[in-house]
């Protein structure tokens, strides 16, 4: 049985503005792309990650900030299976304690369900919830947190999941791991082979769920680095961890519905203090704690809407300004230049086809 996702927020938001993923997919992306001689540092200075912060343990970027790296890495490549390399690129190591955790963990399943849990301090850009098939089989589920998001960094996100899975867990129970199935919900790609190849299982295509199914006999394999007591531990330190990005989070969320609900008017910083009952500095400095500032955070509110809006086609362009609050179309063509690198018109069109393309 497995937890409905997410609903829609019903103001327009989403966490997708906030400053609260771990950039790992990021750091690896980079790895993999300088492989096949593709620089995406560029790129990352266009959103504001430069090598310094990339170095950064604290670093902590927004959905949009990876998919927007990860939509154009895409282009920049030329490869439709960039998913699947990353993930497979990966370490237990790069998870921090939470990899230590997993490795002293008492069985693959235990393992597996250990990183759902405490999956907003892994770097996941999917939501991940874990079930039981009739037959006993275990079942890791894969959903997107963004229905919106371009078909290439969907298709890139969940391949990439399921790679680092399958990958991680051949690195911490052994090589001869495989899923009995994998199922995409994407249709077929013109080449199969390196999903074989990687997976190890049969792989199908348009099925109703994004998943891996495994074998109960893999399921209860024992983790040749299990420790109760280290495990035990170590989790301590991980609730800790998880109860203050929770704070973050929802201190983000919040702010992000006021703004929502406020446009096309942009509340003042000071303004938005007095509503949560706080002083400016102190706002400013959980703020900065989160990795964001209230400017980051009405800009990216402001982009959501915009991505709306231009969904409606009944909509003018003047209509959408004013709704979102810009001062007038050439202030929304800027805008529209600076987040996509095209026009409002173009941008529509994309956005309405890669709507239908979803339906």
């Amino acid at each position: 049985m497995f937890p409905a996702p997410a609903p829609a927020d019903p103001h327009g938001t989403s966490r997708s503005t906030s400053a609260t993923i771990q950039p790992n997919i990021l750091r690896y992306l980079v790895v993999v792309a300088d492989a096949r001689g593709v620089d995406l540092r560029p790129l990352l200075n266009e959103v504001g990650l430069d090598e310094t912060l990339m170095r950064s343990a604290a670093l902590r970027v927004s959905y949009r900030q990876g998919s927007a790296v990860i939509r154009r890495a895409v282009e920049l490549t030329g490869d439709e299976r960039l998913g699947l390399r990353v993930g497979a690129a990966q370490h237990l190591t790069a998870w921090g304690l939470l990899g230590f955790a997993l490795m002293a963990a008492d069985t693959l399943r235990h393992a597996i369900e250990t990183g759902v849990k405490y999956q907003n301090l892994s770097g996941a850009m999917t939501v991940w919830s874990t079930g039981v098939g009739a037959d006993g089989a275990f079942v890791l589920r894969a959903d997107l947190p963004d229905p919106a998001v371009d078909p290439s960094v969907a298709s890139f996100l969940i391949e990439e999941g399921f790679a680092s899975v399958v990958t991680l867990s051949r690195l911490a129970i052994g090589p001869d791991f495989a899923p009995r199935v994998v199922e995409f919900s994407a249709p077929p790609p013109r080449r199969h082979e390196l999903y074989g190849a990687l997976f190890g299982c049969p792989v199908r295509f348009r099925a109703p769920l994004d998943r891996i199914v495994v074998d109960p006999a893999w399921a209860a394999a024992r983790m040749p680095g299990r420790d109760p007591v280290t495990y035990a531990s170590t989790l301590e330190t991980l609730d800790a961890q998880l109860a203050s990005r929770t704070d973050q989070q929802d201190l983000l969320e919040v702010l992000e519905v006021s703004l929502a609900q406020s446009l096309p008017v942009i509340p003042s910083f000071g303004e938005q203090a007095r509503r949560h009952a706080t002083s400016e500095r102190t706002l400013r400095r959980r703020l900065a704690d989160c990795g964001t500032t209230y400017e980051a955070l009405a800009e990216g509110v402001r982009r959501e809407r915009v991505e709306q809006l231009l969904l409606r086609p009944e909509l003018t362009l003047r209509e959408i300004a004013r709704r979102a609050g810009f001062s007038d179309e050439r202030a929304l063509r800027r805008a529209v230049r600076r987040w996509h690198g095209t026009s409002p018109v173009q941008l529509r069109e994309h956005l309405l086809r890669a709507a239908a393309h979803r339906e």
